[in-house]
């Protein structure tokens, strides 16, 4: 009888259960220390493995990252901002959409507050800036045609960003619904 089927696939889980305790622990310390103060022996020592067999699951940062951001974004889904096309009404789908903004980024933002500081133009960071660009022309739509188009645009991207939001509730103690209010109003040219 045959045993090696058994051992190879006890093999294959031992090297995934390998891999997800790097990629966990890259998660972990990009979280509490940003990834530009991770190294690759803080990832082998947080994630009780040699240098070594770090590298040997992931050859450099890059692909350390691609795995580790992967893994991150599957388990914190960025909002549809495409569902917002439903709704009509100009100011309903930018306080929808700021709403679900910036409950994301209270959701995220022990990770993204580390990896927008120390890696904001990281080609890994790419989709999360177009996610946010692309949801600064769906929230537009509903306002066009409009002659400021342009400062529009500028201020729904200004709005949706992380940095927004850790200015109004984490920096100026506003809450949540107060931070959208805010900047709907603000959007809306205070107009009532």
């Amino acid at each position: 009888m045959n045993k090696r089927p058994y051992r190879m696939r006890k093999r294959a889980e031992s090297q995934a259960e390998t891999r997800r305790k790097i990629i966990e622990a890259t998660i972990a310390l990009h979280q509490t220390k940003g990834p530009a103060a991770t190294s690759m022996a803080d990832v082998a020592k947080k994630a009780g493995v040699g240098k070594v067999t770090v590298y040997r699951h992931f050859p450099d940062e890059p692909t350390l990252s691609r795995a580790c951001s992967g893994l991150y974004f599957e388990r914190h889904p960025v909002p549809d901002p495409e569902a917002w096309r439903r709704i009509a009404d100009p100011r309903k789908r930018l306080r929808h959409g700021l709403g679900e903004a910036y409950a994301y980024h209270a959701e995220t933002h022990e990770m993204m507050g580390h990896v927008l500081a120390d890696a904001r133009d990281h080609p890994v960071m790419r989709p999360y800036h177009a996610l946010w660009a692309s949801a600064a022309e769906i929230i537009l739509e509903a306002w066009l045609p409009r002659d400021d188009e342009k400062a529009l645009r500028a201020g729904l991207v200004m709005a949706l960003t992380f940095e927004t939001w850790r200015a109004l509730v984490k920096e100026q103690g506003l809450s949540q619904d107060q931070a959208v209010a805010l900047m709907e109003r603000l959007m809306c040219d205070c107009e009532e």
